[in-house]
């Protein structure tokens, strides 16, 4: 499964798949045909939310994801959101990205962006070892209390600055070192996340499969949340016949 990044359409464009032009009924009446697999095709919506520590490269990933560019100045975001939308097996989706704030001051207004939201990507620095930490104490519990069974990815940012001396040299100064992958890999199944995935937004380096692994995991949290709905409509409307039967005896 592999999805495409596309254009936006601009506004009061027509639809990406039209319906097909009526034919007018003339001689014999021919048997419908059902209709073709293009022509009933619909753009699926995806909200994914960003979040993790002030810093760790939440919007440059969507920057480079959404337009192969990259910010030249880290500007702290109170809430931003982006709109892309890519093919999945040659369907159209629409990913909504919300890049959220990591700093305390907007706790609140962060939760306000959870609702409906189809998957999380929680970040952390690999060389901000503190960032890697409030996964635990803080990103995970936060997100569970709103959304407990939406799915969630563990990224991994700023995976070029692993073997920058300069970076490392300043680690050092504080005893410390950038988080080890096999270490990341461990957290991501002790907090049930889909995956981990370690990614650079300068160089791009594996940050499609980050991408390409939340639209997967959203697909098929939102397939199986139909699923139970419609087991339970029909669960539900077999009660009400029954009653109607019963009270009819």
């Amino acid at each position: 499964m592999c999805s495409v990044p596309l254009p936006c359409p601009p506004k009061g464009a027509p639809g990406l798949l039209p319906d097909p032009p009526k034919r007018e009924k003339r001689g014999r009446r021919r048997r419908s045909r059902p209709p073709s697999r293009s022509s009933s095709v619909s753009e699926l919506g995806i909200k994914c939310v960003l979040i993790g520590d002030g810093a760790v490269g939440k919007t440059s990933l969507i920057v480079s994801y959404t337009t192969n560019g990259y910010p030249d100045q880290y500007q702290p975001t109170a809430l931003d959101t982006f709109s892309v939308q890519v093919l999945v097996d040659g369907a159209p989706v629409r990913i909504q990205l919300w890049d959220t704030a990591g700093q305390e001051d907007f706790d609140c207004l962060r939760s306000l962006c959870y609702p409906d939201t189809d998957v999380f990507l929680v970040c952390f620095s690999v060389v901000n070892p503190t960032s890697f930490q409030n996964i635990v104490e803080k990103w995970i519990p936060e997100i569970r209390t709103h959304n407990p069974q939406t799915p969630v990815v563990l990224v991994g940012t700023q995976a070029d600055l692993r073997d920058d001396v300069k970076v490392l040299i300043s680690l050092d100064h504080y005893h410390v070192k950038p988080v080890p992958k096999a270490q990341a890999e461990s957290l991501a199944e002790k907090i049930r996340a889909q995956t981990y995935v370690e990614c650079s937004a300068l160089t791009q380096k594996n940050l499609k499969e980050v991408f390409d692994t939340a639209i997967v995991s959203a697909v098929e949290h939102k397939a199986q949340q139909e699923k139970k709905m419609t087991a339970k409509g029909i669960k539900t409307l077999s009660k009400c016949r029954w009653k109607k039967f019963f009270c009819f005896v």
